[in-house]
């Protein structure tokens, strides 16, 4: 249900509304699915009761994110509304996590402290050098964001198995069509 390819946890966060631009699909569609998400991107080991408030403080987050990656692909600087949304959630308090006796960590806490991990990474990752590097898929009906952290640079997708060999098979089939 989730995919988690883009490189960094606010990009796949921000991932999980597909195809924003031609057919939405938000995946977070009820507080239940925001806390498998927290469960699915390791962020807690058991999902958080989360409620309409979560959810809500959630998709504000999630949406800040993603303009603010916009805003990095364009070469243009973060709205302030959204920068001060990630800062203020950045500074809240972190999953608890420890050392189990079986060598595993255990990852503990709420919806909200999950939420400041997420916002922490974008800050990170918008703040940084890694900055220049984000991209937006290539393929037309997605809209997945990414580390491009390639040789190169020339990453054109977000996932290969799935964008990228869609891709490669379409045009694979333009050519016979046209030969």
């Amino acid at each position: 249900m989730f995919a988690f390819v883009s490189g960094n946890l606010a990009l796949d966060f921000a991932g999980t509304v597909r195809a924003r631009t031609t057919d939405p699909e938000d995946l977070l569609d009820s507080p239940a699915a925001l806390g498998a998400w927290l469960v699915a991107a390791d962020l807690l080991d058991t999902a958080p009761d989360c409620g309409a408030d979560d959810l809500d403080r959630a998709v504000r987050l999630r949406e800040a994110v993603y303009r603010m990656a916009i805003a990095a692909i364009n070469g243009e600087p973060p709205a302030d509304a959204d920068r001060r949304l990630v800062n203020a959630r950045a500074r809240g308090e972190l999953p608890r996590v420890a050392l189990r006796s079986d060598g595993a960590i255990a990852r503990d806490g709420g919806a909200d402290t999950a939420l400041t991990a997420v916002a922490r990474s974008a800050v990170e990752l918008l703040g940084g050098a890694e900055r220049a590097l984000v991209k937006e898929c290539g393929r037309a009906t997605c809209t997945r964001l990414y580390v491009d952290t390639s040789r190169g640079g020339s990453r054109r997708w977000c996932d290969m198995t799935r964008c990228g060999n869609r891709a490669k098979s379409a045009a694979f089939r333009a050519r016979q069509t046209s030969d």
